[in-house]
């Protein structure tokens, strides 16, 4: 994302800080352990019946990688641990091309790494000032846990993670430039899909402010990516499948 983004981000969190935390129903039962994931694919604490809010398209599969689950007084935490680890999926596919030249490629690289990690670092600070009690550790909503409740919470499986990073398969030397730039485009349009979601769940302007700035963010190194694309010689319908979730 760019600079502008994070600063607007930063004023964002001194307003946040100042908010009340969301009233948590029945908070001190625990956590429930029972979704964590040791193998396999099991997507046991995401949401299956509550898909993603998008907005006159529905992708397939994405209740799978990108739902948190339904509105309620724990939606901003399973917000931001989602969008932590899908953060930290751009850090790591960023890092593969770091330092290549074509076509600005590394440069690209470098600018989504900083600017997503600052925004790992923010949404954290907001987790800690909102959810205090909150475990450490990723959260998701267990199979029919309370929305309202930490303790309708489970520990997010390494499935859940995995599809929320969206890596798949680490490139080669020779394809990392275009595993890069397709990957990214589509690991944007991951993030506008989340950012919808929020605006259509989240009632905390802090978050609906911060779901505003990904979507003006990501639409715009979408059409960035696809132009590097154009440069390998690469122009698929695929690339626009994210269009209609450019619009706030």
């Amino acid at each position: 994302m760019k600079s502008s983004t994070f600063a607007t981000c930063l004023l964002g969190l001194l307003c946040a800080l100042s908010l009340a935390a969301p009233t948590l129903a029945q908070d001190h039962g625990g956590m429930d352990h029972g979704g964590t994931d040791h193998g396999g694919t099991d997507h046991s604490g995401m949401d299956h019946g509550d898909h993603p809010a998008v907005p006159g398209k529905t992708i397939p599969n994405a209740e799978h990688t990108h739902a948190v689950g339904p509105a309620g007084a724990t939606y901003d935490l399973r917000f931001i641990d989602g969008m932590v680890q899908h953060h930290t999926g751009a850090l790591r596919m960023s890092e593969f091309v770091f330092g290549i030249g074509q076509p600005g490629v590394g440069a690209l690289a470098t600018t989504i790494w900083r600017e997503q990690a600052n925004e790992i670092r923010a949404i954290g600070l907001w987790r800690k000032a909102w959810y205090p009690q909150a475990p450490a550790y990723p959260v998701a909503l267990a199979p029919g846990g309370d929305p309202n409740s930490l303790a309708g919470l489970t520990r997010m499986s390494q499935a859940q993670i995995d599809g929320m990073r969206m890596m798949g398969d680490p490139p080669t030397p020779d394809n990392r430039v275009v595993w890069f730039l397709e990957g990214m485009l589509h690991h944007h349009g991951g993030a506008l899909i989340m950012a919808h979601d929020a605006l259509a769940k989240s009632t905390n302007p802090t978050i609906r402010r911060f779901a505003r700035q990904v979507i003006v963010a990501q639409r715009a190194e979408i059409v960035q990516l696809r132009r590097m694309l154009a440069v390998e010689g690469l122009r698929r319908p695929a690339y626009h499948q994210y269009d209609n979730l450019f619009a706030l």
